[in-house]
């Protein structure tokens, strides 16, 4: 025979049971809206009408322009200076000056690229010479495209050589100016420092 149970005790059962899972189900209902927090808390919405875009940043124009590379020839890198008409005469050599290490800095703005040209360089006296000071014409030429001279001009450097015979100093051209345009500079532009033998003729030359 098949018990019979009492009906009692099942709606009691059943009572209980519906009490555990509304006591959990707060817990179940938290969990799911964690799930919904994860994400961006704009995510899906629109904003309101008092709501405004975040404001553009200014943009500061930034000029651009290539800084030429200075170059060295070597027949102009030294310079002899003899007594008299002599050449070539090591005892009648007065001093020997020679230049090195060249570098050079750039600023530019619309129209022009200003360049500062340095270079290191020595003086050594010879038999003919003596101590003193000795005024060194050194010339800065910009040469572009097709070795055109876009700017030419002599700087001389004064040296002051002590009793020793030997003096170490330091060439110094802030104002080498050109037009920062086409035609102007670009990157077969080069920078051209050395003695300049012919002072006379060159000096304060300055073409652009």
């Amino acid at each position: 025979m098949t018990p019979i149970r009492d009906r009692s005790e099942e709606k009691g059962r059943s009572h209980v049971s519906g009490k555990q899972s509304l006591k959990f189900l707060p817990l179940a209902l938290l969990a799911i809206l964690a799930g919904c927090n994860s994400s961006s808390p704009v995510s899906g919405l629109s904003l309101g009408s008092s709501a405004q875009p975040a404001a553009a940043q200014a943009v500061t124009p930034v000029v651009q322009a290539y800084c030429p590379q200075v170059v060295m020839l070597e027949q102009s890198a030294i310079k002899n200076a003899y007594a008299g008409n002599a050449k070539d005469d090591p005892a009648k050599l007065i001093y020997r000056a020679s230049l090195s290490e060249a570098t050079r800095a750039c600023t530019a703005n619309d129209t022009t690229l200003t360049i500062r040209v340095q270079a290191q360089g020595r003086v050594v006296i010879g038999p003919a010479g003596k101590p003193g000071r000795i005024s060194l014409p050194i010339n800065v030429e910009v040469i572009g495209e097709g070795d055109k001279v876009i700017y030419s001009q002599t700087q001389s450097t004064a040296v002051d050589v002590p009793a020793e015979g030997v003096a170490q100093f330091l060439f110094d051209k802030a104002d080498v100016s050109i037009p920062n345009q086409m035609g102007g500079v670009s990157t077969f532009t080069r920078v051209r420092i050395g003695f300049d033998d012919a002072t006379v003729k060159k000096s304060g030359r300055n073409k652009r």
